[in-house]
């Protein structure tokens, strides 16, 4: 219930988020191969992924999640990215929705209010359980991304 509510913010807020991570993404040292991307097919890319992050969490090993990351590393690999920096952007998206969930509140919005300090038990475990759904989710859209640039790269020799 908790990490439904979690999710939908997320997806309320990803037009802000998804411009936080393509700014990041394009000035981060560790991806400059970026910058030669166009800037608004990278921002709708990161906004896909995280406007239906619900559904990617889902189902992280659904047929759609392999088609739609590995397409994704092929074209990276099409378009000059390093294989570090295309994982590195993956590690940039998890980390600022981490980040925009802990600085805006949406943990504490998504809470029932108690009183004092108390949390009860079934709203951490709703958290740790969101938490590792979408660390489950990025691992696999690695995996795939991986799978995509490789197979890629394989082709080109």
């Amino acid at each position: 219930m908790i990490g439904a509510k979690l999710v939908e913010l997320v997806e309320v807020h990803a037009p802000h988020l998804t411009k936080d991570v393509t700014r990041d993404l394009l000035t981060n040292g560790r991806t400059p191969g970026f910058r030669a991307l166009d800037p608004e097919d990278l921002e709708d890319r990161i906004f896909q992924i995280l406007n239906h992050l619900g559904s990617w969490i889902g189902d992280p090993r659904s047929q759609r999640v392999h088609a739609e990351f590995t397409a994704w590393g092929r074209r990276r690999f099409d378009q000059g990215i390093e294989l570090s920096e295309l994982i590195y952007s993956m590690i940039v998206i998890k980390q600022h929705l981490r980040r925009y969930i802990r600085d805006h509140g949406l943990v504490d919005a998504s809470f029932p209010r108690v009183d004092g300090d108390y949390v009860l038990p079934l709203h951490l475990h709703s958290l740790q359980e969101l938490n590792a759904d979408v660390g489950q989710f990025f691992d696999e859209a690695l995996y795939y991304l991986a799978r995509g640039y490789e197979e890629r790269a394989r082709a080109g020799r």
